[in-house]
């Protein structure tokens, strides 16, 4: 099994919805069987249905968070820097298009959000910027085509 690079931050994050699940989703899902249950004839009760549908769910997700959480590798990005663009930098890009500036944080897999500028350290973008420093331009085929951008920033620690 594969080690999963994470920030301190993400894998927080994972624990805390990993508890939610089994303290507060797990116990509601069993009330809303239970509930359903009593309301007699099972083949035709969709509430019945529903709540055993969320109890799969959640507990696929259970299943999938204690994974991830066995198997993360926890980076503390306060702790490192560099001029080399790597795992747990936040780095400032211009498109060399549109001159619009995007700002990024290379994170693991399970925290990325890229709404939330956080890009998954095996997403394409991430790929090419690997290794990169300020000044270096980066070719990343994206799904739209081809983007062209400078990094003009890169920082550790937040």
């Amino acid at each position: 099994m594969d080690k999963v690079p994470i920030t301190v931050r993400g894998f927080a994050a994972m624990e805390e919805e990993l508890k939610h699940r089994q303290q507060v989703e797990r116990p509601r899902i069993v009330a809303a069987i239970s509930e359903a249950r009593a309301h007699g004839d099972l083949s035709e009760n969709a509430e019945y249905h529903a709540a055993k549908e969320a109890q799969s769910h959640n507990e696929g997700r259970v299943l999938e968070l204690e994974s991830m959480i066995s198997r993360a590798e926890i980076i503390d990005v306060s702790k490192l820097s560099g001029d080399k663009i790597k795992f747990g930098a936040t780095v400032k890009l211009v498109d060399d298009d549109t001159e619009e500036e995007k700002t990024y944080q290379i994170v693991g897999e399970p925290e990325a959000d890229v709404h939330a500028g956080r890009v998954s350290i095996t997403s394409p973008i991430a790929r090419a910027l690997i290794g990169k420093a300020v000044g270096d331009t980066v070719e990343v085929t994206t799904p739209g085509g081809g983007k062209s951008y400078e990094v003009v920033g890169v920082r550790y620690g937040g």
